[in-house]
């Protein structure tokens, strides 16, 4: 270490510190002087580093999108053992083992493991479309883990990730920092970066998105101005910390949806210094500035987006992420939740916390829409408020507000429709009778009173 002083943050089991700003060009040093100034690629780099850049846009993208990341590490990525194929795996993208169904779908809890598992074994595929050679499309996985990845680190060639708590809090150590993540809190890995989780909690639980698009970015605002919805400055991006450990690891890589394997001597997260715009960052959902009517209608859920991963076609998404955090409702002579629809788009939706406003959550978290639990709409399927809610909303005194309070739900959202894998279909949790909660729903024509 040439006798340099880190600081406080410069190994993995410090507590964190961070950077703002989505999109930003970020410089962190864990040691003083590991930054090149002036350039990238000296001829020798401070303390005997190597210069290496990630690049996870093309390097002729547009300024405004292109994305990557120099590095400044102990020893170049490339430095391991060739790698092998793993044996199949819960975690992959067989997105056409059935045909996408137009049946509305929806599952209990996901389950806990049952033997100690960490965050990578703990992945299991729900459903996706497209794949990672077109970049286009989704994959949607959900992870439950009681261990930490002892030894090993993982890096997924196929997609950026976006990660979402459930249950439980997570060390995500990457090649650029640290992140600690809780509940109602988001991570987003770029596509290619080595990482390593452990649960902070006894067990974790969540869901994970792969974005094979777009890197997701900060959708628009148009007409509502400069302000509102997710704030740039509330995402957090590490300071530089690294490890310098060497032994006998195993690196896992996800490319062209299979996971291969390959021994490592060392810890790859070995970055001392970095700078650039591909990053890890987290956002906490709590900070969500929702907009909604204060007149009368039920706005589209478009005005609920975080995140977005733009298509070649304008205005449709290769994915949205949205959420459905406390709010007031105060619109007057209006249904207040979400209106019976068809959609374009596929929406797969999970729950944090709370109940959804929109379906009743069933008891002991079986037979309606609860915490750990999701459901699948795919495109045109018809959904909305099963039959209690829509009784609530009918009888509701809409003169008064109404606030929304301890939930917080969330969408994947994308124009392509969904496939779900056999594994997911098979599983207990699936609702058979999920359908039977709108036959409730009465008719209350009558062509004689308007």
């Amino acid at each position: 270490m040439m006798n340099a002083q880190p600081n406080p943050n410069a190994q993995h089991g410090a507590t964190p510190r961070y950077q703002e700003g989505f999109g930003n060009e970020f410089a962190s040093e864990a040691l003083p002087g590991a930054l090149p100034v002036g350039q990238n690629s000296p001829q020798r780099v401070s303390y005997g580093l190597y210069a290496e850049q990630l690049s996870v846009t093309a390097f002729t993208a547009p300024r405004h999108a292109n994305r990557r990341t120099w590095m400044y590490r102990i020893r170049p990525s490339a430095m391991h053992a060739p790698f092998a194929l793993l044996p199949e795996h819960r975690f992959h993208n067989r997105f056409r083992e059935q045909p996408a169904t137009p049946n509305q779908l929806r599952w209990d809890p996901f389950p806990w493991p049952e033997k100690p598992v960490d965050f990578l074994d703990g992945m299991m595929a729900l459903a996706g479309s497209g794949d990672a050679a077109s970049q286009v499309g989704v994959g949607i996985h959900v992870y439950a883990c009681n261990q930490p990845m002892r030894g090993r680190y993982f890096y997924d060639a196929d997609a950026e990730l976006l990660v979402v708590p459930q249950q439980g809090r997570l060390h995500i150590a990457t090649e650029l920092g640290v992140l600690h993540l809780e509940p109602q809190e988001i991570a987003l890995i770029p596509r290619g970066l080595r990482f390593a989780v452990r649960p902070l909690d006894a067990v974790a639980r969540g869901y994970v998105a792969e974005n094979f698009g777009a890197p997701l970015r900060l959708p628009d605002l148009g007409p509502l101005g400069a302000n509102g919805l997710a704030n740039a400055r509330d995402f957090l991006a590490p300071q530089a910390c690294f490890e310098d450990l060497e032994g006998e690891f195993e690196l896992v890589a996800k490319f062209q949806g299979h996971l291969w394997r390959a021994s490592i001597d060392h810890s790859p997260l070995d970055v001392v210094a970095w700078h650039g715009n591909a990053v890890p960052m987290k956002y906490d959902l709590r900070r969500f500035n929702t907009i909604g009517s204060i007149s009368y209608d039920h706005p589209d859920p478009s005005i609920f987006t975080v995140l977005t991963s733009p298509s070649d076609t304008p205005g449709t998404a290769n994915m949205d992420f949205v959420i459905f955090p406390p709010r007031w409702l105060v619109a007057e002579h209006t249904f207040r939740p979400p209106w019976f629809h068809r959609n374009v788009a596929s929406e797969f939706m999970g729950l944090v916390t709370g109940e959804y406003d929109a379906k009743t959550a069933g008891r002991d978290d079986k037979g309606g829409f609860a915490p750990g639990g999701a459901s699948l709409h795919n495109c045109m399927s018809g959904h909305g408020p099963d039959a209690a809610s829509y009784d609530k909303a009918i009888a509701l005194d809409t003169s008064k507000p109404q606030h929304v309070t301890g939930t917080m739900a969330f969408m994947f959202e994308t124009r392509s429709p969904l496939h779900v894998t056999e594994q997911a279909l098979d599983l207990p949790e699936l609702q058979a009778d999920y359908w039977r909660c709108w036959q409730g729903l009465g008719k209350h024509f009558n062509p004689a009173v308007r």
